[in-house]
């Protein structure tokens, strides 16, 4: 099985949060990328299953956004 894994920033909440139209019910957030990605890591055979969902195995593709702004003074 794959799937994707979109990892946006989200500025006003200084978080990073996992959605995914593949793996339904994923929500998760954190203050790190790297820890978000571990959380995912762990969470899927739960989603899966949750979701009646069989699958030996899971590739997953994570797909991150993040926008910053940067003021040029002149």
């Amino acid at each position: 099985m794959q799937c994707k894994v979109k990892i946006l920033w989200d500025n006003e909440a200084d978080i990073w949060v996992a959605k995914s139209d593949d793996l339904p019910g994923l929500a998760l957030e954190s203050g790190s990328c790297d820890a978000l990605i571990e959380k995912v890591k762990y969470i899927v055979p739960e989603l899966l299953d949750m979701n009646d969902i069989k699958a030996d195995f899971c590739d997953i593709n994570f797909v991150a956004d993040r926008l910053e702004r940067v003021l040029i003074t002149q």
